[in-house]
C-alpha cells in the first residue's frame, strides 16, 4: 500500500491555525489574540512555516507541537525571563505544556516588550547609531 501524498504547508497563518486538532486551534486563536492587542500595529505572516509576528522586525514566532506551543521571542527584560523560566527550553523558547492555562499575561508582556526593542533599535538606527 502506498502512502498518501504528503499534505502540502500551509499559506497562511489561518490555515496553519485550521489544520491544528480543535483544542489546539483554541490555544493557538488564544495566543494569536494575545499578541495581536499586545502589537496591534504588527503584520502577521507565515515564516519558517510557523505564525510570525513583526514590527519594526520579528517580535515574535510560535508553532504547534504534539506536547506543547512553542513560543519564540527573545527574552531580554531580566524580570520577563525569570517568570518565563518555568516554560524555557534550554533552546532560548519557550514551551507552553497543551496540558496547562496559557500565561496568557506574561506573552503580553514579552510582546509589549518585544515591541519597546524594536521601536528603540529603529530610533537609534534613525539617530546614525549602530546596535
Amino acid at each position: 500500500m502506498k502512502d498518501a501524498a504528503p499534505h502540502p504547508p500551509p499559506t497562511t497563518v489561518d490555515a496553519y491555525i485550521a489544520a491544528q486538532p480543535p483544542a489546539v486551534r483554541a490555544r493557538l486563536e488564544q495566543l494569536r489574540a494575545t499578541i495581536r492587542h499586545a502589537a496591534p500595529a504588527a503584520a502577521e505572516k507565515l515564516s519558517y512555516r510557523m505564525p510570525h509576528f513583526a514590527l519594526g522586525g520579528p517580535l515574535v514566532y510560535y508553532g504547534a507541537f504534539q506536547s506543547h506551543i512553542g513560543f519564540y521571542p527573545p527574552v531580554r527584560d531580566a524580570a520577563l525571563q525569570r517568570e518565563a523560566a518555568p516554560y524555557a527550553n534550554e533552546r532560548g523558547n519557550l514551551r507552553f505544556p497543551h496540558d496547562q492555562p496559557l500565561p496568557l499575561d506574561l506573552v503580553a508582556r514579552i510582546v509589549a516588550a518585544r515591541v519597546d526593542e524594536n521601536r528603540a533599535r529603529a530610533a537609534a538606527r534613525n539617530a546614525g547609531g549602530c546596535r
